[in-house]
This record gives structure tokens, sequence and C-alpha cells, in this order.
């Protein structure tokens, strides 16, 4: 249905200009906010744009919920300053889809509506100080592999947010990997600690990418337009076979009883994940949709006295200056 709207729409479009546009791509020229494009390109960034700045947002979510139990003080510094850094990186992505002409509350009532989308792997819980190891190593782990490769995406505003946002979460991946290590390293309770949050995230991680290829309704003119620069099946087994090493280093288990290295493909050999449940919480019933719109809601909510007092003051401004005029 969206190949087919996307189609719809380009074919609605001048041919010598879609041509033109096509030959910027094909020339990694990047598009600017006041260059011509496709209204196809422009609202599958508007889509993919806001569905990312809404990942980064609602993914402090189940990290600050451990700002306060953080074990020593060093750790609740470190984790308060990622989440921080992943609010920046919903703004930085909010100003990005702007320039698309897109308000920015108009993407959040999408997201509060349910009517936009952020990452799956954001709606399971973070039940111990492991997951929260776990997330920074696999989860942000997983967002740089699809993330770096971004930074050559062929809309400029969305290139550049993403050369600061990837530096950063590389922190975010190293910071995760150390808790595990901490953790691998410490008692036999912190062992299986480790080795459960590892369990619990490794499938919904390799969700992040995107289901198959050969279901993927966006993967073709995405590519295309340099929208994206791989496709889910080539992110997911770079993501295996970059992480496996690790695990194994961490002296942790991967639970794939599949897992096993392919000598002629040069990579690992593994399980799918179940796409049943990655649809089924895209569908809002994973352990934590409910929870996670409520929370930002709920934060929607009780922010409207500064909105309104925001719109009071500047209404107030632009009076004076009328009536100083």
């Amino acid at each position: 249905m969206y190949a087919q709207m996307i189609q719809s729409e380009a074919s609605q479009d001048d041919p010598q200009k879609l041509a033109e546009f096509q030959a910027r791509i094909d020339a990694d020229i990047k598009i600017e906010p006041r260059d011509w494009m496709p209204e196809g390109y422009r609202k599958t960034l508007i889509r993919q744009i806001g569905q990312h700045a809404h990942s980064e947002i609602v993914g402090q979510l189940p990290e600050g919920n451990w700002i306060t139990r953080a074990p020593t003080l060093e750790r609740k510094m470190i984790l308060l300053a990622k989440v921080q850094d992943e609010a920046g990186h919903g703004l930085y992505l909010y100003c990005a889809a702007e320039t698309l002409g897109v308000s920015r509350d108009d993407l959040t009532e999408q997201l509060l509506s349910g009517k936009m989308k952020y990452s799956s792997i954001f709606n399971y819980p973070t039940l111990t100080w492991a997951d929260i190891g776990a997330v920074g190593w696999l989860v942000d782990g997983a967002a740089i592999m699809n993330q770096v490769p971004l930074q050559r995406t062929s809309y400029g505003p969305y290139s550049r947010a993403m050369i600061r946002i990837c530096k950063e979460e590389s922190f975010h991946q190293r910071q995760g990997f150390d808790i595990m290590m901490k953790m691998a390293q410490g008692t036999e309770a912190q062992r299986r600690m480790a080795q459960d949050a590892l369990n619990r995230f490794w499938y919904p991680s390799l969700m992040m990418f995107g289901p198959s290829d050969a279901e993927s309704v966006h993967s073709t003119q995405n590519m295309a337009w340099k929208i994206k620069m791989n496709t889910n099946d080539e992110l997911r087994q770079k993501f295996v076979d970059q992480t496996v090493p690790q695990a194994e280093f961490l002296g942790l288990t991967v639970p794939d009883e599949n897992l096993a290295w392919n000598e002629e493909k040069g990579g690992y050999d593994f399980s799918e994940p179940d796409w049943s449940e990655f649809f089924d919480v895209l569908k809002g019933n994973g352990p934590c949709n409910t929870e996670r719109l409520e929370a930002r809601n709920k934060a929607w909510d009780d922010g409207a006295w500064v909105r309104e007092g925001l719109l009071a003051h500047a209404e107030k401004k632009r009076a004076r200056k009328t009536a100083a005029e």
C-alpha cells in the first residue's frame, strides 16, 4: 500500500524534475530544504526522521527509570548524562524534520495518538541494572549500526544531524559494554544477571533493523533515494558479526542454538527473530507500549502551562512591537 502511494505521487511529478532529482541523488549531491523534491521523498523523510526522533525521546524512559537506582554516584552521573544526550538527539532530529514543512507539535501529536511509531525495542522493560548495560551495549550498538550509514544519507539536514548523534552514541555503547564487563567479571549473581539481560535483549535488538528485506515495503525506494544506505538484512548481519565476539570476550552466551560461523560467507549464521512478536509490539501489544505512551502523554499534558505561557509572552511581545511601529 505504502509503495503504491509513493509510486502514485511520483507519477504526478514532472518527469524531467524527477530525472534531475534522481541524477543529483546518484551523484551524491545533498538535497537541501529549498531544493525541489518529490512529495513521496518528503513524506518518507518525515516518517523516518519523525520515528527516529520519537525513538530518542521515548528511549529516555527505560533508562531514566534507573537514574535514582544506579549503584554508584559515578554510574548515576554517567546515566544522567546519557539520558540528556538522548533528549538532545531528539531535538536535533525534530529540527531536521521541521525543514520538511512539518511542525514539532504535529509530530508530537502523531506520537501521542499512536499514529507515528518509535523503535519497538523501547517497549521492553529494564528489570535490573544489567539491563542498562544491555541497552547501551546491544541497543545503542544496533542504533550505531543503523545510524553511521545515515551520515551519508541524501537529505542534508538529516545527514548533518547524524554526525553528532553518532559520535555521542559511540560513548553510550561503550558505557553499556563497560557495565556488562563489570557484571560479567563480578559475583556469580552478577554474571547471571548479565546473562539474563543478554537473553532478553538479544532478539529485540535484532528486530531494531526492521523486517527481513523480503517483507520490507520501504527498502527498495529508500535505497534508490539514498534515504537508506544498506538493507535491513545487511545491517543485521553486520551487527551479529560484530557483537558475537564481544559476547565471547565477556564470557556470555548468545541465546541462539543455531549460531555458527559460516566460513563461506565470512559471517555467522543465526536464527531469525520472532517476527510475529515484532509486529505485535508495533501494534501496541508489547510489554510496555501502554506505559510508554501514558508517560509521554502525561509529560505533554503536564507541560501545557509552559507552552501556554510562552505563547502568551510571544503574543504580548508581538503586540508591543506592533504598537511601537
